[in-house]
Parts: structure tokens; sequence; C-alpha cells
């Protein structure tokens, strides 16, 4: 069994995948599926929580068994191939410099909520964030799961705080009356933005090897962190249908300051609800910075990638992977703000990546785990098909990047065999 006796539990990996998924969303999403759905967001919630829980299971099943920094690559690479696998794994390299910026400028809603600020403020103070991000890594993952698993149980509480202030209200709704009024349209599109929410189960996967016991610990700690986060969102989204409306253009701050108004801390929803969004955002990144540093370094000490990432410092942690992976996030940063793009249609394209990247991890669990689990990766399977056909011409980026990615690593692949023979 492959064990790290200084790693992270089961708790603190639980933490580490409830912010991860908790992340820009946790206080912004619902009121999005709200706005499309109405009380249909409710069953939007319940369903896409169920329709995820296989997908989290077969995740942790082939982590636990499979430990290694590749995270999914590696699933697919000893299911069908060098060629697949590595293919899979750059998909994800490049995913993440687009995805985890626009997820930082995400996070700014809330910093600007409480401080506001603008232009080149701005920018200035999102490059400080990439900044801090490097030195919460420099000592490896062990200190970021603490943290994590810390901001968890403080979103847990302040939505509970909230869940009790608000109760006899939500008791009392008649949600008969509001199930009758559910359409199934709206009701698809909101699972269709909540979907977003549950981004990165698979960035977790990558962290494998930093677990203590990753074959005990790893499936519990995915799955207790998935239904964590449907929880969560689920009762925000009871907590905002009972909520009138307030000034704020972030409905969770109105709420706070609605249901606690008799309470100590009346008035200071921008500052609690602020502070936690921005710290739940800036987690997201940081997983997914940890982990796709632990991915370049891999694919350098296989040779895929050049040999200049495959140096760690005295933690362990591959610091020149990392250090490029945060260079890249600010590089798209600085290019975005001077040339006045958004990046909402890039989170569209990487969205896609993340749906072939789950499919196919799905599929190699068809060869790699036992006979028993295949009901199980079967729906889970369904569940990704479905959302690339949601996505619809969103999956043209994907689809470009392994047109061409492929055939290079094919490439690669059959130059390196030939060397070998000469």
């Amino acid at each position: 069994m492959n064990q790290n006796s200084v790693g992270i539990g089961r708790w603190q990996g639980a933490g580490l995948m409830a912010t991860t998924l908790l992340g820009t969303g946790v206080f912004i999403l619902p009121q999005m599926t709200i706005a499309v759905a109405h009380d249909g967001a409710l069953l939007a919630w319940g369903l896409l929580t169920l329709a995820i829980i296989p997908v989290a299971l077969v995740f942790g099943l082939l982590a636990g068994r499979f430990p290694h920094a590749a995270g999914p690559a590696y699933f697919v690479e000893q299911a069908f191939g060098k060629t697949a696998g590595r293919t899979i794994g750059l998909l994800f390299l490049l995913a993440i410099p687009i995805g985890a910026p626009a997820a930082i400028l995400m996070t700014f809603q809330f910093m600007t909520a409480m401080v506001p600020m603008q232009g080149m403020v701005q920018l200035i103070a999102q490059l400080i964030v990439i900044g801090l991000l490097l030195l919460l890594n420099l000592k490896g993952i062990q200190i970021s799961a603490k943290l994590q698993f810390a901001l968890t149980l403080s979103v847990v509480g302040v939505v509970s705080l909230l869940i009790g202030s608000s109760s006899s209200t939500l008791v009392e709704t008649d949600y008969a009356a509001v199930a009758s009024q559910w359409q199934y349209a709206p009701v698809m599109l909101a699972m269709g933005i909540g979907f977003w929410s549950f981004l990165g189960i698979e960035a977790m996967t990558h962290l494998a090897g930093d677990f203590r016991e990753p074959r005990k610990d790893m499936l519990p700690a995915m799955l207790m962190g998935t239904v964590l986060v449907g929880v969560i969102y689920l009762l925000c989204t009871f907590l905002l249908l009972n909520t009138p409306q307030g000034s704020s253009d972030v409905a969770m701050i109105s709420a706070f300051n609605y249901w606690l108004a008799a309470t100590p801390i009346a008035g200071w929803g921008v500052q609690v609800i602020g502070i936690l969004g921005v710290a739940s955002g800036l987690a997201t990144v940081n997983v997914y910075a940890a982990s796709s540093a632990r991915l370049l370094w891999s694919f350098s000490e296989q040779g895929i990638l050049p040999r200049y990432f495959v140096v760690k410092n005295q933690h362990g942690v591959p610091i020149r992977a990392l250090l490029a992976i945060l260079i890249s996030m600010a590089f798209v940063m600085v290019v975005t703000y001077f040339s006045g793009h958004e990046l909402e249609h890039l989170i569209a394209w990487s969205n896609g990546v993340f749906v072939v990247i789950y499919l196919l991890a799905m599929l190699s669990a068809f060869k790699l785990l036992s006979a028993r689990w295949r009901p199980l990766i079967a729906a889970s399977c369904v569940f990704c098909i479905g959302l690339g056909v949601a996505l619809g011409s969103n999956m043209l980026y994907v689809l470009i990047l392994i047109a061409v990615i492929a055939p290079l690593m094919w490439l690669q692949k059959t130059h390196i065999h030939r060397r070998q023979k000469s």
C-alpha cells in the first residue's frame, strides 16, 4: 500500500475537496440558478448532487488504487496507452492557465464588495494574490489542507447559522406548491450552471500521493466533500428563495444582513460573506495550482516535457513546475486586462476540456476496476456524455486541442520507440 507518513488524512482531504468545489461559486451560483429556474433551482441542485456522486466515487476508487501525480492522465494511460494518457494530461495543463485566472476574476467580485477597486489597482491586487499562492505552496499541500479544512468548517458554520435563523420560514414554506411550478427546461439550464460548482473533483486525484493512506482515505474524502458541497448549495438556494431582494449584487450578503438583523453581527454581511467568498475562491485556485504543478513535474520526469521541471524543493514541492503554472496564470491576467477581453467564453471552453477528461477517466475505470463497479461507472459515463451534448459548440475548443495534441504525442512516442530500438 502506498503510504505517506507525513501526508494528509481523510478529513483534511474532505476539506480540500469541499473548498475546491465550493470555490468561487459558493455564494454566487445559487442566485444564478434561481435567476433562470426560480423555485426549480431546488430540484436542479438535488438532481445534480445525486448525478455527480457516481463520478466522485469512481474518481475516488481510481485515485485510491492508482495514486499518481498525473491523476486522470495516469488512469487513461494505464487503460488506453501512452498517447491517450499524455493527451489528457496536456489538455488539463492547457485548461488551468485559462480557468484559474477566470476563477480569480470571479473571486474579486467579493473583494471589490469589501474594498472597491478597479483598473490597474485591481490587476496589481490579482497579481499579488498569485504571489501569495506561491508562498502558500512552498512547504507543501499539508499546510494548505489544514487551512482549507478550517475554511470549510467556517463556510458550513455560516450557512448553518443562516439556516437556523430562517428555519421557521423554511418549515412553513409550501414545497408541494413549489414543486408544481417546476418546469423541465429551466431546471436543466440551472443544472448546467450548477455543474461548474463540481468542476475540481478530478484535481484531487493529482494529490493522491500526498495522502497518508490513499487507498483507505481517498474515497471517503472525495465522497464526503462532494456530498457536503451539494448540501451547502441546496441549503443556500433554500435560503435565497426566502430572502427579500437586497441592495447588494451578491445575494448572500443581503441574506446575511436580513436573517441576522437581530444579532450582534447584524450588518456584517459584506465582511463575513466577502472574506469567505475570497478565501473559498482562492482555495480553488490553490488546489488547481498544486495539482497541475505535480502533473507538470510528472510529465517532466517521464521525459514527455523538458527535464527542467523535475526539480523539487526540500519539502517535496515541484518548485519550477509551480512557478511555471503561476507565471502562466499571471500572464493570462495581464493579457486579459490590456486586451480588454472577457474570459467568460474561455471558461465555457475549459469546461469542455473537463468533460472530456471526466469521460475518458470514467471509461478507463471499465478496464482498471473490478466488474462490480460497472453500473456505477456506466452511470458516470452517461452523465458526462449528457454534459458534452449540453455544451454543444463549446466542445469545439477541446476537439481542436485533441486534434493537435494527440498526433504530436503519437509522433513523440514513435520517435522514442525508434530511438530505443536503434
